[in-house]
C-alpha cells in the first residue's frame, strides 16, 4: 500500500494570517494521523512564514507515525534539526521570495555541502532524503554521496497545461523512478499533487510514498481535515 505523508504547513499559514494561536499544527497532525496519514510533513523555512521552531519541537513529542522535516541546508536550520531530531529530514532548495518550492535541489552544484549536511544529520539518527527533479543526473549525484532515499519533484507534471504535456511529464517521472529504483534508492514523490491528478502518479510502479499538503488543507476547509485525508488516501490506493 502506498504511504501518504500529509504536509500541515498551511494549517500554520492560517494561524499566521492573524498572528493568532489557531489552528494549532499539533491538532492538525493528530487529526491527519487518526485519518490514516503515514507521516506528518513540515517545512521550517528560513523566514519562518508558517512553521516555527516551537511547532517543530512540539510535533517531535506528539507525532506517532513519522515526522518528516523539509529544510534548507542553511547552517542555522541544520543546527535546529540536529537538536530537534525529526525522524526524517528532506533537503529542499529555498528562496525567500517564492510562494512555494519552485524546483528540485541542485545536488550536482552543491555536492560537497549536501554531503556534509547528510553526515551531520545522520549522526543524530535522522534519515535523509533529497527533494530533486526527475532527472538521471540528479539521481546519480544523490547516489554518489550515499543518499538512500529521494523525493521526486512532481511540479512539472502537476502544472501541465494540457493532456500532451501531462503525458510527457508522467513519462518523465516513470523513467526517473525506474532509474532510481535500479540504483537501490527508496523513491517518494510530491509537489502540486491534488485530488484530480494524484491517481496517475500513484499508479507508477516503484513509488513508496506521496507527500501532499496544500490541496489537502484546501479540501479540509470544505469537508474537514480528517475527511480530506481519508479521501486522498483512498485515491492513491485505488486500483
Amino acid at each position: 500500500m502506498l504511504r501518504l505523508g500529509v504536509n500541515i504547513d498551511h494549517a500554520a499559514t492560517l494561524r499566521e494570517i492573524r498572528r493568532g494561536s489557531e489552528p494549532e499544527p499539533i491538532h492538525a497532525a493528530l487529526i491527519a494521523e487518526a485519518a490514516g496519514a503515514d507521516s506528518i510533513v513540515i517545512h521550517l523555512r528560513e523566514d519562518r512564514r508558517h512553521i516555527k521552531e516551537n511547532d517543530l519541537f512540539a510535533l517531535k513529542k506528539t507525532v506517532k507515525t513519522k515526522l518528516n522535516l523539509e529544510m534548507s541546508i542553511a547552517p542555522e536550520i541544520v543546527e535546529i534539526a540536529c537538536r530537534a531530531r525529526p525522524d526524517q529530514a528532506t533537503l529542499v532548495p529555498e528562496k525567500r521570495q517564492e510562494l512555494t518550492t519552485e524546483g528540485g535541489l541542485d545536488v550536482i552544484s552543491n555536492l560537497r555541502k549536501i554531503a556534509g549536511v547528510r553526515k551531520k544529520l545522520e549522526k543524530r539518527g535522522i534519515d535523509v532524503s533529497l527533494f530533486i527533479d526527475p532527472e538521471k543526473k540528479q539521481i546519480d549525484a544523490a547516489a554518489k554521496i550515499g543518499i538512500k532515499m529521494i523525493e521526486l519533484h512532481t511540479g512539472r507534471f502537476a502544472e501541465a497545461k494540457n493532456k500532451n504535456e501531462q503525458k510527457k511529464y508522467l513519462k518523465e517521472l516513470k523513467i526517473a523512478i525506474a532509474y532510481a529504483k535500479n540504483k537501490g534508492l527508496q523513491v517518494f514523490a510530491g509537489h502540486g499533487l491534488d485530488y484530480y491528478n494524484v491517481s496517475l502518479v500513484a499508479k507508477i510502479k516503484g513509488i513508496e510514498e506521496l507527500n501532499i499538503g496544500y490541496s489537502i488543507i484546501c479540501r479540509a476547509v470544505l469537508v474537514g481535515l480528517g475527511q480530506a485525508v481519508r479521501e486522498i488516501k483512498a485515491l492513491i490506493n485505488w486500483k
